[in-house]
């Protein structure tokens, strides 16, 4: 059973993605917004997926505030961790959005909060796992 890593600062869309993900997907999820345990985990190579909230309200990363795209360019930039699919997930949804956060980041994909088709969302993340 593949694991997957959720990113969430929201304790209910964490709560919501998990369920999502374990009953119709299948997946074993894990869940943090703490940086050093997303490293460590992702470092673990126990997550196939990461999905990464955009906006961490309570994330820290060396002293520093950072949010999920900050995240998401420090696990591509390291060879331990780049080859694992980031899907970035996020209310930002504005035009060009898209487009400018896979950009900016680097993540292998982007989904849209909030999240109304379960099967959507489910088939998103094993077509993304399946492509690396």
């Amino acid at each position: 059973m593949s694991t997957v890593l959720i990113v969430e600062d929201d304790p209910i869309n964490l709560k919501v993605f998990a369920k999502i993900l374990s009953k119709r997907g299948g997946f074993q999820v894990k869940g943090t917004e703490n940086v050093e345990e997303v490293i460590a985990i992702a470092k673990s190579g126990e997550a196939k997926v990461i999905l990464m909230d955009v906006s961490l309200a309570n994330s820290y990363y060396q002293g520093q505030a950072v949010d999920g795209i900050k995240i998401t360019q420090i696990l591509k930039a390291d060879d331990e961790t780049k080859h694992i699919p980031i899907i970035l997930v996020t209310a930002h949804a504005m035009q060009g959005d898209k487009e400018n956060f896979l950009t900016e980041s680097g993540a292998n994909g982007y989904i849209s909060k909030p999240v109304v088709d379960h099967q959507g969302f489910i088939d998103t993340v094993k077509e993304i796992m399946s492509n690396e």
